[in-house]
């Protein structure tokens, strides 16, 4: 086989469906049309979100013609694929403030000349009663039931609404839009992939295959999500995005590399040697942070992003330059969240509860703490995050 056809169908890769047919496809030389749809459930996207980017480049990179969808749409009613609970739907002005740069931030990964792009209202927002009674038909309610998290969420008592169960019918109804050949997505998306498969035949058309990608974790070893502030953007200035690599836990270094990069396995398992024989995890994640920053931003502010972390942690001085912000609050937990160093106000806490947060370089640990603002004051989470404070 190809090496090229045989990393995109090995590497971050869980499951294929149909593995044969997608092998016949691939082989025959035919021009495929590979799906991925994206909800713009907030407004960056990051480098988990990146791992399924990077595949559907892959399939760019063979010839085949990539669609990217931003599900405008189906944002609105929002996924609880991966969720314990009950997702609000979101209103129209959230997803339209979130989706404002998704389809610049894609196209740091996608060829934007070979990128064929749709915002799923296009069609979804026009179906009427008929349709969806059509699709839903194909799907009995004990195959929603079926699914862990929904299963976990009824056993526990939790609320279902009949919204969610509509959600597949959505994305499947994507798949017959475009004509999708083959779709993509992650091990969390599994239902909603197979969706497209069942409702393709009703419309006259053959069953996409799916290629579905193991999920990386975030930077903390727990599920990567912008809620918990565990997450590298791809939007994420050089210094911060190398700082924030190198918080990542030391299990998660192997995989970052083989999922968050595009170096060659051949590369990654010197690294694993390295690793194996006692060489300090930190200079491992300097290559690790330093690929990262090249590979959105570039040689030369890696260089300097590098510089500016062994400045801050090696020589523990304050950052060349600190954002300003003109703040309100003098709790410490609410100043935490007003300048966004806590993505809530229970992060903050606990932030707080690591003794992870200094004002003029003296450790805060009480939740309660009052502060006295001063301008130029700085305000210090973690050993990365300074902010200079103004009145």
């Amino acid at each position: 086989m190809n090496p090229r056809i045989e990393e995109l169908w090995t590497r971050t890769v869980a499951e294929i469906i149909d593995e044969k047919h997608l092998r016949k496809q691939l082989d025959s030389g035919r021009k495929l049309r590979v799906k991925l749809g994206i909800d713009p459930t907030s407004p960056n996207l990051h480098i988990g979100r990146a791992v399924v980017l990077w595949k559907l480049r892959q399939f760019q990179e063979l010839g085949h013609q990539v669609v990217f969808i931003v599900g405008d749409f189906t944002g609105l009613v929002g996924d609880t694929s991966d969720k314990d609970s009950e997702r609000p739907m979101m209103s129209l002005a959230e997803v339209k403030s979130n989706m404002k740069t998704y389809a610049e931030q894609a196209f740091k990964i996608l060829d934007r000349k070979k990128t064929e792009i749709h915002y799923n209202s296009e069609w979804l927002a026009k179906l009427g009663f008929v349709e969806i009674a059509k699709m839903a038909s194909l799907f009995g309610l004990h195959e929603f039931e079926s699914r862990e998290i929904v299963a976990k969420r009824l056993k526990a008592g939790k609320r279902v609404s009949f919204h969610e169960m509509m959600y597949p019918l959505m994305q499947g109804y994507d798949s017959v839009a475009i004509k999708a050949d083959v779709e993509l997505g992650g091990t969390d998306q599994r239902f909603n992939l197979l969706a497209g498969r069942i409702i393709q035949p009703t419309y006259g058309q053959e069953p996409q295959d799916i290629v579905m990608m193991n999920l990386l974790e975030g930077t903390d070893g727990r599920k990567m999500s912008s809620s918990w502030g565990n997450v590298i953007n791809l939007t994420d200035e050089p210094n911060d995005m190398f700082g924030k690599t190198m918080t990542i836990n030391d299990k998660l270094i192997v995989k970052y590399f083989e999922y968050a990069t595009r170096l060659p396995m051949g590369e990654i398992e010197k690294y694993v040697k390295e690793l194996k024989a006692g060489v300090n995890p930190s200079h491992i994640k300097k290559r690790l942070a330093r690929e990262l920053v090249t590979m959105y931003h570039g040689k030369k502010a890696a260089d300097a992003a590098q510089k500016e972390f062994e400045k801050v942690f090696s020589k523990k001085e304050k950052p060349t330059s600190m954002p300003q912000m003109k703040v309100k609050s003098q709790n410490i937990v609410d100043l935490l969240v007003e300048t966004k160093m806590a993505p809530s106000k229970s992060e903050a806490r606990r932030l707080v509860q690591q003794k992870a947060v200094k004002y003029n370089d003296e450790v805060i640990d009480e939740w309660d703490t009052m502060i006295d603002l001063r301008d130029g004051a700085v305000l210090q989470s973690g050993k990365r995050k300074f902010i200079k404070l103004k009145k």
